[in-house]
């Protein structure tokens, strides 16, 4: 379950977190009422679980009542990769030094939580482990133990912080640790970007997506925090965001689906999305993953990686025969299944004359080869 952007930093704000002011706007009405006592200048932006709102037209800096309004009602009106913008924020401006990424996600592959940073932020982290792979960092932590010290100094020096930051870091890493990744059950807590502003840290965006098996108490708690029910509405039921690359990436997990493409990356290819299923990933989802990639005209081969946990090899295997079945389509795709129910997955993998692998790194460089591309 994805949230959007102003609910995260709700969230965020629960669990202590200091983010800036912000105000929703849903109608043109909510527009002109706010803008007189806006404080400029105002960032407005447009609030969608799609990626890309800022190339597409998406976020702009009012710098007075009337801008505010235009600008307001301009993004209002907007369809951004498909989807139509639910409301706008209008957030206080922050005066950004620099601009960096940090997020906590759940590494299935590890069975542990992972800290992924850079000291280059406010571009999708895709982006940069496709362009500049030595700036992203990963630092692993036991979820019982939760962040320590040294984990805070790790990512500082990584993130090219002076030590006086360390205070800082551990305490943002704390909350977004137990105060939401705990907390709500989520699975991704992200700040892109993590603003340097004089001497402290500001998170000036949000992402977080919440467990889909997450307990009842914990959906009903969102819901009375963020006013809506957060399962309903959602664009897909997977986090997808489009690249610029050829090999699609099909992983449950959002360390896997990292960790895939930078495989890909590493036997010369270029990742086309970034596509994660998520933990428990039934039949029709991945048969809804596998058909988007299958009709992307920029896709020349999928790789699907799933290492099994509470996802079903089976249950994936039969999503992309049906998938395949459907569409009609000879895209090569390159699948590795290795976890619950592999062997029966396998069966049906084999049924429908599917290959499979049960290696990382042999079955990226199969995708990649698949793509058409030299090896």
């Amino acid at each position: 379950m994805r949230l959007y952007e102003y609910e995260g930093k709700l969230l965020f704000s629960k669990a202590g977190m200091k983010i800036p002011g912000q105000t929703l706007l849903r109608t043109p009405e909510d527009a002109e009422r706010a803008a007189p006592g806006a404080k400029y200048p105002v960032v407005l932006k447009a609030q969608v679980l799609v990626g890309g709102r800022g190339k597409a037209g998406g976020v702009k800096v009012a710098k007075n009542p009337e801008e505010f309004v235009r600008y307001a009602k301009e993004i209002l009106g907007m369809t951004i990769k498909g989807e139509k913008v639910v409301a706008v924020l209008a957030a206080d401006y922050v005066q950004i030094d620099r601009e960096l990424y940090l997020s906590i996600i759940v590494d299935r592959s590890t069975r542990k939580y992972m800290i992924l940073h850079s000291d280059k932020g406010g571009i999708d982290i895709e982006e940069v482990a496709r362009q500049s792979p030595e700036h992203i960092f990963r630092t692993p932590f036991d979820p019982f133990v939760g962040v320590k010290e040294y984990h805070a100094r790790e990512v500082t020096r990584n993130l090219g912080l002076d030590k006086s930051f360390i205070p800082i870091v551990l305490d943002m890493l704390r909350r977004m640790h137990e105060g939401v990744m705990l907390h709500y059950n989520a699975d991704l807590v992200e700040i892109n970007p993590l603003a340097v502003s004089g001497s402290t840290l500001v998170p000036v965006d949000a992402k977080v997506t919440i467990d889909d098996n997450a307990p009842e108490q914990v959906v009903s708690e969102l819901k009375e925090v963020l006013g809506r029910d957060p399962s309903e509405g959602e664009v897909h039921e997977f986090n997808y965001v489009k690249l610029d690359g050829y090999v699609g990436i099909i992983g449950n997990g959002a360390g896997l689906t990292m960790a895939t493409m930078d495989e890909v990356q590493y036997f010369g290819g270029k990742p086309a999305d970034f596509l994660d299923i998520g933990g428990g990933a039934e039949r029709d989802i991945v048969m809804d993953a596998t058909k988007l990639l299958l009709s992307d005209p920029d896709v020349k081969a999928i790789f699907v990686n799933i290492l099994g946990g509470i996802t079903r090899c089976d249950e994936v295997a039969s999503g992309i025969v049906e998938a395949l079945n459907k569409s009609g389509s000879k895209k090569p795709i390159v699948i590795r299944l290795v976890g619950t129910n592999e062997e029966e997955g396998r069966r049906i993998l084999e049924k429908a004359g599917i290959s499979y692998y049960t290696e990382m790194d042999e079955a990226a460089r199969a995708a990649v080869k698949a793509a058409g591309v030299a090896m």
